[in-house]
């Protein structure tokens, strides 16, 4: 979905088409409402993603367990980004429908995109020396899950997990 789509259940993000905050573009880009935006580039910038979504899903009311899935899911995501991808980006935004409240990760990235999509959603599938739990895993950990891939162009990942479902 699409920063200014709807998406199911009538969700919005909660900053649609905002910038990030100040217009800031450093390694983490954050406020309490406004979207933040983590570079994934380094070892250390999948430590301050990771950081960055653990403060987001607890500052939401997330529970423990769903807070731990949630940087998990985003851990993973962001480390196919870095390794596979060449480096990206991941987008951290809250959304809002009805009385619940959701996180929306995006993880974009520039590199040579997934050739084989079915076979990468699939549990034991590597191109690397992993144990091919990353993507099917991310995607279990979450609610919603959509992978958009075209080799030679790069793969954006979207994953949000709501706190009242």
């Amino acid at each position: 979905m699409r920063p200014d789509e709807e998406g199911p259940y009538g969700a919005r993000a909660a900053t649609a088409g905002a910038p990030a905050v100040g217009g800031q573009r450093g390694p983490l880009a954050d406020s309490a409402d406004g979207p933040a935006e983590c570079q994934v580039r380094t070892e250390e910038d999948l430590l301050t993603a990771r950081h960055a979504v653990r403060a987001a899903t607890q500052r939401l009311g997330f529970s423990l367990v769903d807070q731990t899935r949630i940087v998990t899911a985003a851990s993973e995501l962001a480390r196919n980004a870095f390794v596979h991808g060449g480096g990206g980006v991941l987008r951290i935004e809250v959304l809002r429908r009805g009385g619940g409240r959701g996180l929306r990760l995006t993880v974009r990235d520039d590199g040579p995109g997934i050739d084989d999509l079915d076979g990468a959603l699939t549990d034991g599938f590597t191109t690397g020396g992993g144990l091919g739990h990353g993507l099917g895993g991310a995607r279990r950990l979450m609610h919603e899950f959509d992978v958009y891939s075209t080799p030679g162009e790069g793969t954006t990942v979207t994953a949000v997990r709501w706190t009242d479902r």
